[in-house]
């Protein structure tokens, strides 16, 4: 780009310079500032977005963040189109196109609406107060005495006076940056807070959104890569030469990397099949089996999450204790469209279109990959299929990016399904050891939780815990733990560490309540003074209509409760188990959240309804496994994913806490489907399941070890 910042993003000079004329406000997200880009020495621009305000009237805003399938196109224009006083369909977002749009850390954390959500409405706040100044100047009026609807301003005074937004804005050039503009009550919110029809609804339903491998290009090739067989394994030798006598075929051997490619894809593929390789196999490590004892024994020295109070002195108040182990194993991303780029260079210009959820830190790798300045590189993530985590780093764009150069022609490279599986960042296996105690008045007395390998977050309990410690050894993000820790890839996957660590808190819940002789809700109740989580569980157990008893008592309903960023969920689900076969069918899931305020309830359901139905996944079939460094789940045969027989009836209420800050809802809504799945098996067959996923296998060993069977005393209650 002609006009660029030291990392190559565009500056305000060079964005102002291609957009011409119109109002412009240039803002940060302050929480982003503190992220230093990948490999890139100093610090991004003080900007993470900007909106213009166009001689036609249209508001667009351009901002790094990605659409995902999480509707962010959508309510984030809903949220800068509220405090503008625009119509909705007057607002276009570009999103995550490095050549447009400034730095941006990456579409991660639910950060869209939690973080930067704020800001936008800042943005606008600050937009409109810009425009009714001019507004005032233009129509002779006190700009308290103006009103603003629809981007047309009138004077409340004179309502033959008016003015549009289009008309102050075209023919000039005006920039500001934020300066603190007051932004609206939300009782007065007209836009926020509805569910108009989402902005990617008509290009997805007709089959006019743009995927990565959807970019088709003159003279394009598809490039299949030589993989090895395990993570680990070192290439001995190749030979190439059945490949290379297919017509049109073309091999590339790059720096241990050889791709064949061919103009047709299933010719590259034929070609691929042709290299015969030997591979040295990786040492011997630990599998599915082994690896809870392999994390044990590896884990670094943990690190204290929170402590309160003294265990001992916990100890000494405990008429009863409970101590237990859960464990989960790897779980990949599972993702509909696997990752994906293509690259095109002409002249000193690198362009990728890349399936990924980090445009600027796939910008850098390919720099760095290619050798070349990050000002000649321009990442565009076009509609991504799913992401949840998974999509963060550069694997194939680097590898099309570097086979574009060599071959002097565009490269795309698809990922097959099974590398997706290999080389996915995932969902780390983790143990986590809980150790607590109640008083004799069924009351929590002490609570210590050591979390393995998973991760820290969401790992601290809110419940009243007089005594308390929490410790974390581990985690997903890989460059923070020892070598060799985790034997398989990990990396962000949808709530990091939440889901694991809410398993283990609400599974261990339940063991306190049985323990304590309280149905499972009171009881949780009885130890939780927090009066959001309190209304929360309220409402569902309201909702669910739930009658109170002591579990097990037959009828197959669970609960767990859960904070994820901000986020609280109450989720209560009804389950049956068969006990010939170790199936669970869940039947009815009712879901309450509160995400402060929600900017766009349909956009809200859709994420907790998928949220739901993965959560469903993680918690009764998936699960990678492994050997030796070779991952032998490589298709949807091999690792099982929620079927549509599988759903159960979801009802969910979306409660609003308007004095809390506003936080997000793409990751938060998976973390309670374990426990709350785990809990009804509980209460329906007295069997407790402490390992994820809950496979119909071990089911049965757990109905098993409890005697209640296919002829224990509680089937007829208990069964499917």
């Amino acid at each position: 780009m002609k006009h660029a910042d030291a990392n190559g993003n565009p500056s305000r000079r060079g964005f102002l310079a291609l957009s011409g004329s119109g109002l412009f406000v240039f803002f940060a997200a302050e929480p982003l500032r503190a992220f230093q880009q990948p490999g890139v020495q100093g610090y991004p621009s003080d900007w993470n977005a900007y909106l213009r305000i166009g001689a036609d009237g249209r508001v667009t805003c351009f901002t790094g963040k990605v659409e995902l399938g999480q509707g962010t196109t959508t309510s984030l224009a809903q949220l800068l189109a509220e405090e503008l006083d625009v119509a909705f369909d007057s607002v276009d977002m570009v999103m995550a196109d490095t050549g447009l749009c400034p730095w941006d850390r990456a579409t991660v954390g639910s950060l869209g609406i939690w973080q930067f959500g704020p800001v936008l409405r800042a943005a606008g706040a600050e937009a409109r107060a810009v425009l009714l100044q001019m507004a005032a100047e233009r129509l002779g009026a006190p700009a308290d005495r103006l009103r603003v609807k629809d981007g047309v301003v009138t004077d409340s005074a004179a309502p033959d006076k008016r003015v549009t937004y289009a008309q102050l804005a075209g023919g000039q050039r005006i920039e500001r940056h934020l300066a603190g503009t007051p932004l609206k009550a939300p009782s007065t919110y007209r836009i926020a807070g509805q569910s108009p029809r989402r902005k990617d609804a008509t290009d997805k339903v007709t089959g006019r959104a743009k995927y990565s491998a959807d970019v088709i290009l003159p003279g394009m090739l598809h490039a299949r890569l030589l993989r090895p067989p395990a993570l680990g394994a070192r290439l001995k030798s190749a030979d190439t030469s059945a490949a290379e006598k297919l017509p049109g075929v073309r091999v590339i051997r790059d720096e241990g990397r050889i791709a064949v490619l061919h103009a047709r894809p299933d010719i590259a593929d034929q070609a691929l099949k042709l290299v015969k390789a030997e591979f040295d196999p990786p040492p011997p490590g630990p599998d599915d089996k082994t690896i809870f004892d392999h994390l044990l024994k590896n884990a670094p020295t943990p690190s204290v999450v929170a402590e309160k109070g003294s265990l001992a002195d916990g100890e000494k108040l405990a008429a009863a204790v409970v101590a237990q182990r859960y464990l989960n194993g790897y779980v990949a991303h599972a993702v509909i469209e696997t990752y994906s780029a293509m690259a095109s260079i002409e002249g000193s210009k690198v362009t990728v279109w890349a399936s990924t959820q980090a445009p600027f830190r796939v910008k850098q790798e390919v720099a760095q990959g290619l050798g070349v300045p990050p000002e000649s590189v321009r990442v565009i993530s076009t509609y991504v299929g799913g992401a949840f985590g998974g999509k963060c780093h550069g694997t194939p764009p680097v590898e099309a990016a570097r086979l574009a150069r060599i071959s002097g022609r565009p490269v795309q490279v698809v990922f097959d399904r099974a590398e997706e599986f290999l080389f996915g960042a995932l969902r780390p296996a983790a143990v986590v050891d809980v150790r607590s105690g109640l008083t004799g008045a069924g009351k929590l007395a002490f609570w210590d939780f050591r979390a393995y390998g998973g991760g820290p977050q969401e790992a601290q309990t809110f419940y009243d815990v007089p005594h308390q410690r929490t410790v974390s050894a581990g985690s997903w993000d890989a460059t923070a733990n020892p070598p060799g820790l985790h034997p398989l890839g990990v990396g962000v996957w949808r709530a990091p560490a939440g889901a694991t660590n809410t398993f283990a808190r609400e599974s261990h819940m339940d063991m306190l309540a049985a323990k304590a002789g309280a149905d499972p809700v009171d009881f949780r109740l009885a130890n939780l003074t927090d009066k959001r989580m309190r209304r929360l569980l309220q409402a569902a157990a309201e909702r669910f209509a739930w009658s109170p008893a002591k579990a097990p008592s037959g009828r197959g309903a669970g609960v767990s409760c859960g904070i994820y960023t901000g986020t609280y969920m109450v989720t209560m689900a009804q389950a049956a188990v068969d006990r010939k076969t170790g199936r669970v069918k869940v039947g009815r899931i009712v879901f309450v959240h509160d995400q402060g305020r929600t900017a766009s309830p349909d956009g809200t359901r859709q994420q907790i309804e998928g949220a739901v139905i993965m959560g469903l996944g993680y918690a009764l079939s998936e699960e990678v496994r492994f050997r030796n460094g070779e991952v032998l789940s490589r298709s949807f045969d091999s690792y099982e994913i929620p079927r549509y027989s599988w759903l159960p009836k979801i009802e969910i209420a979306l409660l609003d806490s308007p004095e809390a800050q506003v936080s997000g809802c793409g990751e938060p809504p998976v973390i309670n489907l374990g426990a709350v799945v785990a809990n009804a098996i509980f209460d329906a067959v007295g069997a407790r399941m402490p390992q994820l996923p809950m496979t119909p296998e071990r089911v049965l060993a757990a109905l098993g070890s409890t005697g209640a069977g296919a002829g224990g005393k509680r089937a007829e209650n208990g069964s499917a």
